[in-house]
């Protein structure tokens, strides 16, 4: 069986996934090229040090992780199409803040953006969105 944190990770990309148009996906490298709606990679990131709670033994997390957006520079208006997606992703994640009972509860920040350059590859514009995801489990590792 997966750990609790897989499987929170896994239940943060299928909310992910179901922004239309974009595509989802997860520790990928950065391509050369961006699909026509978008391309939303969720970085694992670092679970920290959590607060253990004894009998029983708990241990509490608050795992950050990141959400990059990604659009194809090139349009009439980037930042305008950045934002659409932007707010598609902040809909997404709201839809359920408990990814589905596993997590206490899902937090987000406020993005930060940036123009991406690739040697051999077009202009990328994105942003790079920081998520919290509070949960608990019996075992570090598990």
């Amino acid at each position: 069986m997966p750990s609790v944190r897989e499987q929170l990770l896994t239940a943060l990309l299928a909310q992910l996934e179901t922004i239309p148009g974009a595509t989802a996906k997860r520790e990928a490298l950065l391509p050369e090229t961006v699909p026509a709606g978008g391309l939303i990679i969720l970085r694992d990131g670092d679970p920290g040090d959590p607060e253990v709670v004894l009998s029983p033994v708990t241990y509490l997390w608050e795992h950050q992780s990141e959400i990059e957006v990604i659009l194809q520079r090139g349009q009439d208006d980037d930042s305008a199409a950045l934002d659409t997606l932007l707010v598609a992703v902040g809909s997404a994640l709201a839809a359920d803040r408990s990814l589905g009972g596993l997590a206490e509860w899902l937090d987000w920040g406020a993005p930060k953006t940036s123009g991406l350059a690739i040697d051999g590859a077009s202009a990328l514009r994105g942003a790079t969105v920081p998520v919290t995801i509070h949960y608990s489990s019996p075992d570090p590792l598990g």
